[in-house]
């Protein structure tokens, strides 16, 4: 293992961070534009009392305004099989057209078929470099058994059970 300082090499730096495994997320939000989601990698529980997770929008995503003070939104655990779903918030905010999914409390989308939701109500907020880490309250959250939607190093990968 080579060691190197993350500022002089900030590719390098990329590239450990992907290392580690992620499960992949979609956070959707109500606007005025109508619903929007984003595909995210960043979700982290925090606590269990109070029921608390995290998730963290780049400053520069042309996504972030409707993020960044969204009252109430909805992260969902994808399953393996939905990187079709993966892909579509990547590309797209209004990546709806086709999924199965509802308006929730406070008019915030939820995609049906995922391995967990959360309901989330804005907690806190706090600006962390060139992201901001969102802390959600969860209202309310739902799951099912299934194997999840997982990235490392650049590409989706799965679990062998």
């Amino acid at each position: 293992m080579n060691g190197f300082d993350p500022v002089d090499d900030p590719r390098a730096y990329r590239t450990a961070l992907g290392s580690f495994a992620t499960g992949v997320t979609v956070v959707t939000v109500p606007s005025a534009d109508g619903p929007v989601g984003i595909t995210a990698n960043s979700f982290s529980s925090v606590s269990l009392d109070p029921p608390l997770v995290l998730w963290s929008p780049a400053k520069s995503s042309k996504r972030f305004d409707y993020f960044k003070d969204a009252p109430h939104f909805a992260i969902h655990v994808l399953d393996s099989h939905q990187r079709d779903v993966c892909d579509g918030f990547t590309r797209d905010k209004h990546a709806f057209d086709g999924l199965d999914w509802v308006t929730g409390d406070h008019d915030v989308p939820h995609i049906r078929g995922c391995l967990a939701r959360f309901e989330c109500t804005l907690d806190a907020a706090h600006d962390a470099g060139d992201h901001v880490i969102i802390v959600g309250r969860v209202n309310h959250a739902a799951f099912r058994d299934g194997m999840p939607l997982l990235f490392q190093g650049g590409r989706f990968v799965g679990i062998k059970g």
